[in-house]
């Protein structure tokens, strides 16, 4: 049973949000809160940090316009500078960084402290888990961050250091450890139907901590081991468990009413100029994959019958002269995605309504898949085939593909798992295809795993694809001092910055050799 609220119920929880919030994107009052919370009911204030949340991260700048092209699930067919690289600098993407301990995070925060005081974890948990999933997308595109120290401005933390790396993660895990555990004895306030994820269910929170948990401790595995195997097992055992089902899949149901849509939906009304890539497309037809009718449209040639290739994708990193040259021969995102009417004259799906997902069952049994193959967190390797199996099973159930077409899938000779260094290719490869719509999280797994071959394209600005983003502008002339530091401690500097790589992107993987 899901326990995603009503659509007709979130609108008006997020219309009540909207009434009580506002944005300040100044980073002089980074440590501000400007929405008030302790002043506004603490849901309000939930729900609309949820919505905002998710359409940081999952939604039509960060994930669309930047990170779906460095992963390449899709690419550019009109505007590519964001493929070509030239729109993912310091000033591009300044906003995402800021916004989101201006806005989001803080308003989290102001929740977990009324939560605390009110002495309910039911109240206090869920924003705990929601900052800790915010924090993972934000050290993993920027390497170090304000963490300890963010979010301080009432204790007068003006300027935030920015730990490492290495310390954010020790943070992230003791964060959604106490989360789990607390959550165990909910206490008298709930976030009820304020709670758009989960509609206040303590238990469904518990198994979102426990396998964000997994998926942070499977980020570190590669460079230490030794703590990711202890926090793999506390992840997979911890009180409430982990998702056992797509039912558990942490996802925000949009209303579709025209005023709180799906992003990408929204951003497909008025804007043609998305296709998918070569690399995703090719990756999916090599294998038969069921799933490319659903992430992928036929082409306009195609349906025109001036073409016999159903679906085709577009290289990445083009020219506009080049890349207007694909237009009509090669494959739009879904129909799914698209509202039932554009201003480009297509007619789609109800996209309005496709929900956002945060972290997927299919996600957390891949994680499964590759601790077992490497004898990580209590797993052992026999296990690891079936992990991997029920894995596509999961994405392609979550994607509406019919179940004969799964069985036919898992049947073909070259979808059998093979294990070892082959089969940790698999899992890297089927994770990357499940990730979709999660365009971060896809190319943080690339970085970790090497799978899939990602190269720039042939007028792409930099000779490799980028490894981290570089610190906002604004945060250089406000927080100069300690960005300098971070920057510094990391083994940057400006001419390397986006090539240079994080903490736990130095150690090699085997996929990789």
């Amino acid at each position: 049973m899901r326990f995603n609220r009503p659509a007709a119920s979130l609108a008006a929880s997020l219309a009540l949000a909207a009434g009580v919030s506002a944005c300040n994107s100044d980073l002089t009052s980074l440590n501000q809160n400007p929405n008030s919370p302790e002043n506004a009911p603490a849901g309000a204030v939930f729900t609309s940090a949820v919505a905002n949340s998710v359409s940081r991260w999952l939604g039509s700048g960060f994930d669309l316009r930047q990170m779906e092209f460095l992963t390449q699930h899709l690419a550019e067919v009109q505007y590519p500078d964001e493929d070509r690289y030239a729109r993912i600098r310091a000033s591009d993407t300044q906003n995402t960084f800021t916004g989101a301990y201006n806005t989001d995070l803080e308003d989290f925060e102001q929740v977990r402290q009324k939560g605390v005081a009110d002495n309910s974890a039911a109240e206090y948990a869920p924003a705990m888990v929601m900052k800790q999933w915010e924090f993972g997308y934000l050290t993993d595109a920027w390497g170090a961050i304000p963490y300890s120290q963010a979010l301080k401005g009432d204790s007068g933390v003006a300027l935030p250091t920015y730990d490492s790396q290495k310390d954010v993660y020790t943070g992230m895990f003791a964060a959604l450890t106490k989360a789990a555990a607390d959550l165990a004895t909910p206490g008298a306030q709930s976030l009820g139907g304020a709670d758009p994820i989960y509609n206040g269910s303590p238990s469904k929170w518990q198994k979102f901590a426990n396998s964000l948990h997994a998926r942070d401790a499977m980020r570190i595995s590669y460079v230490d081991q030794a703590t990711a195997d202890a926090e793999l097992k506390a992840a997979f055992t911890g009180p409430g468990g982990v998702f056992a089902s797509n039912a558990d899949n942490a996802e925000l149901d949009w209303p579709g009413d025209g005023v709180y849509n799906n992003p990408w939906s929204n951003n497909f009304q008025t804007r043609d100029d998305h296709r998918m890539s070569k690399t995703f497309v090719d990756t999916l037809l090599s294998h038969a994959d069921p799933r490319l009718p659903i992430f992928a449209m036929p082409t306009e040639d195609f349906q025109g019958g001036k073409s016999s290739a159903e679906f085709v994708g577009q290289p990445n990193g083009l020219s506009a002269a080049e890349a207007g040259t694909y237009f009509s021969s090669t494959s739009r995102p879904g129909a799914i995605f698209y509202p039932g009417a554009t201003t480009a004259g297509f007619f789609g799906g109800n996209g309005a309504k496709q929900p956002s997902y945060l972290m997927t069952y299919a996600e957390l049994l891949f994680i499964k898949a590759e601790a077992a193959e490497r004898g990580l967190g209590g797993l052992t390797p026999g296990l690891a085939a079936q992990f991997y199996y029920d894995g596509i099973k999961a994405s392609m159930q979550q994607w509406g593909v019919a179940d004969a077409d799964i069985t036919t899938y898992l049947a073909r000779p070259d979808i059998a798992y093979q294990g070892g260094t082959n089969g940790l290719k698999q899992i890297a490869t089927q994770k990357w295809i499940a990730l979709f719509t999660d365009g971060a999280q896809a190319w943080f797994e690339w970085r970790r795993t090497c799978v899939p071959t990602l190269n720039p394209g042939p007028d792409a600005i930099f000779k490799y694809v980028p490894r981290r983003l570089e610190y906002p502008i604004t945060e250089r002339s406000v927080n100069g001092t300690n960005v300098e530091d971070a920057i510094s401690a990391q083994g940057f500097d400006d001419a390397n910055e986006m090539k240079g790589q994080t903490y736990w992107d130095t150690k090699t993987a085997p996929t990789c050799q």
